[in-house]
């Protein structure tokens, strides 16, 4: 088979990583990729935004199954173009895609299936929603309607981060993303990333993570979109993980169909998980990333047989295989992230780590120089991650990893996984 995966993250790198184990797949491209894909596969020049350029790029190379790895694409149809052009792509169409592309509609649907949420409040009038902040009291949940690359959700600990954030966001920093907000509840409790694919009919769970979103050790910082994950995660019990599906995902995806809106991909549902209850944070159509890329080192090979079953419509009867054990990722970001950083500082140590089923290094924001040497080349560059038999030697590993790198531009949070671990 010929693939193509469309992104340029560690999310699309782990991707490859794991499709390029199976013995069905033949050629591999990544578009546009970085320097860490174009180890494992070709990387091509292509505006992936772009439906039309994707379906003639697809064609010119023979592809035979097309994997779109980030949410933008995605929302801007490029899986409706390439499956009216006749390809079979792995992703949801713009008008599915939408459970993230707009936090109102996510809401909409789960007020229509009665999934437990946040309460909240929808505005597109900056006036409007700063009155509501101050009649509901911080801390508050400010979340930009659009898509914000994983930045536009501002936990507000007291009134004036809300009201500021209020102002940003609808002052234009996020653009045309921050335009409308939806204002929720704060919740309390634990957060899990819980993966299912679906075709349209079926739901299969395919694993759970757990996430680190503020920048710095203690969870303290701004948000980011992702400092390091680990899978699986403690708190999805087998109890939690069936209230999960009986009342939030099957009822949603009942709901899309009943729209006339199948969902067929990945479902990534975030949840907040207190005394046993789950409810849910917010879905997001694709991989995350950097869950992916610890989701990826157990899941192996496999991963392209069940993408694609899910692609077909095949999902019923189909079955994960899991390794008992566990995957660490710790992201290694550029200084002054998720705020201003500098880009083009060189990484060096890179070629002396160890890659195998229980450790690799994930690129994420990376490029080539013209010296050959790996530059960073973005906010989050790096994803190492190990596997191990627990999770306190997935730990070791990956950070010996982390220690053997020579990048004094670069931070990492030291304390992955550490709900886990304590």
């Amino acid at each position: 088979m010929n693939i193509l995966i469309l992104g340029n993250g560690g999310r699309e790198h782990a991707l490859a990583w794991a499709i390029k184990q199976n013995p069905k797949c033949d050629r591999l491209i990544v578009a546009p990729g970085n320097a860490g894909i174009a180890q494992v596969a070709e990387c091509a020049a292509l505006d992936i935004l772009d439906g039309a350029a994707v379906v003639d790029f697809a064609a010119q190379n023979a592809i035979d199954f097309i994997v779109i790895g980030p949410e933008a694409p995605l929302a801007a149809g490029v899986a409706d173009s390439c499956r009216a052009a006749g390809f079979s792509v792995f992703g949801p169409s713009a008008a599915a895609a939408a459970l993230e592309s707009s936090k109102s509609f996510t809401k909409a649907i789960c007020d229509a299936c009665d999934a437990p949420t946040a309460a909240y409040g929808h505005f597109t009038n900056r006036d409007d929603a700063r009155d509501y902040v101050q009649t509901q009291g911080a801390p508050i949940v400010i979340k930009a309607d659009g898509l914000a690359a994983g930045k536009g959700v501002v936990v507000a600990m007291t009134m004036e981060e809300a009201l500021a954030a209020i102002d940003d966001m609808m002052g234009g920093q996020f653009g045309d993303a921050g335009a409308e907000v939806v204002v929720e509840e704060f919740m309390e409790g634990e957060e899990a990333s819980f993966f299912v694919l679906c075709d349209g009919k079926t739901v299969l769970p395919i694993g759970t993570a757990q996430d680190h979103k503020r920048a710095y050790d203690g969870d303290t910082g701004p948000n980011t979109g992702g400092m390091g994950a680990y899978t699986p995660a403690p708190v999805m019990t087998d109890a939690v993980t069936q209230k999960a599906l009986d009342q939030i995902v099957r009822p949603t995806m009942a709901a899309m169909a009943a729209r006339g809106t199948p969902f067929t991909g990945v479902l990534f549902v975030g949840l907040m998980i207190k005394d046993g209850q789950p409810r849910l944070v917010e879905y997001n159509v694709r991989f995350g990333d950097p869950e992916c890329q610890g989701l990826m080192m157990r899941l192996g090979g496999q991963v392209l047989d069940l993408l694609q079953a899910c692609a077909e419509g095949r999902l019923e009867g189909a079955q994960v295989h899991w390794a008992d054990d566990h995957a660490l990722t710790v992201v290694m970001a550029a200084n002054g992230y998720p705020g201003t950083y500098e880009k083009g500082t060189t990484i060096h140590g890179l070629g002396d780590l160890p890659e195998d089923s229980f450790h690799m290094t994930f690129h994420a924001g990376t490029a080539e120089s013209s010296e050959g040497q790996i530059i960073a080349n973005g906010g989050r560059v790096l994803g190492i991650t190990a596997r191990g038999d627990t999770l306190e030697q997935a730990h070791a590993r990956a950070y010996a990893m982390v220690d053997a790198i020579d990048w004094p531009e670069g931070f990492c949070r030291r304390d992955i996984g550490w709900r886990a671990l304590s």
